[in-house]
């Protein structure tokens, strides 16, 4: 049976209700014989996996592995999976610590084969759970994906942006970890309205730019005041109106007459989102 996530209509309002919707439809997700085949096989057959190459080569095991970091889609790159998982994360100069995107570095750090731990790691009765727990969710997600991207976007920019405030690291720490997750920054550079290219840039300018605009905003600089449940839901309106805007709203929506209307006084998309944000 394949899982459809009822996902209803777009947008913030569309959005608030799939998230009241979703714990019940993540165990319907799980309860797919798909998804349970795949956890046991998983769970049944990892601690037989002592190496990234025995790893790789068992495309059951790879596709949980894959799935738990929001990396589905590599499956087929198996030569260059097994090179991320064989770098070691503590040597600044190897291959996972030079990729811009940190769901490798994740998939290394936990598989740990590279810091020459993995042999014992891949038995841990408490690794196994975790990566199954972290497949359960993103295998979600992926799913709301299919029918709406945005709505993916928006559940992976939720989780992430929690994990990273929690780590405790100093706030420019926070920043680099959100701008190398690929899906963070995307969410970012829509919500925050950032200007194209912005990726190009200095990753040190890059980091004052998106403080400065968060503090312009929000009256704060920092991740984990954008991880505080008030200032998160702003995030998530803005992203979403932006959305709307870049795919050109309907007239017939309330914020389709608005827009125009602030446009035709001047205003443009970005200028008429603020203002009508502002009145919130």
């Amino acid at each position: 049976m394949t899982f459809l996530p009822v996902v209803g209509i777009g947008g913030y309002a569309g959005f608030r209700v799939l998230e009241k919707t979703a714990p019940r439809q993540q165990s319907a997700l799980e309860r797919t014989p798909q998804i349970q085949r795949n956890i046991e096989y998983f769970r049944e057959n990892i601690g037989k996996a002592l190496t990234a190459e025995a790893l790789v080569q068992d495309r059951r095991l790879l596709t949980v592995a894959l799935g738990a970091f929001g990396l589905g889609e590599e499956i087929d790159k198996r030569a260059f999976i097994r090179k991320v998982l064989e770098s070691s994360t503590e040597d600044s100069r190897s291959l996972v610590n030079r990729l811009s995107d940190n769901r490798y570095r994740s998939l290394a750090k936990a598989f740990a084969y590279g810091d020459g731990v993995g042999a014992v790691q891949v038995q841990l009765p408490t690794f196994v759970e975790d990566v199954i727990a972290r497949y359960k969710t993103q295998e979600f997600e992926r799913a709301v994906g299919e029918a709406d991207p945005d709505f993916r976007l928006a559940l992976t920019f939720k989780r992430e942006i929690a994990e990273i405030a929690a780590g405790g690291k100093n706030d420019r720490v926070m920043w680099l970890q959100a701008l190398g997750r690929l899906p963070v920054r995307r969410f970012l550079e829509t919500a925050l309205a950032m200007p194209k290219g912005v990726s190009q840039i200095d990753l040190d300018k890059q980091v004052e730019l998106f403080q400065n605009r968060a503090r312009q905003l929000f009256g704060e600089k920092s991740v984990a005041a954008l991880a505080e449940p008030e200032t998160l839901e702003k995030v998530i309106q803005r992203f979403f109106l932006f959305r709307q805007i870049e795919a050109g709203p309907s007239l017939t929506t309330p914020a389709g007459v608005a827009l125009t209307l602030l446009q035709n006084n001047g205003l443009g998309g970005v200028g008429g989102a603020n203002l009508l944000l502002s009145q919130a």
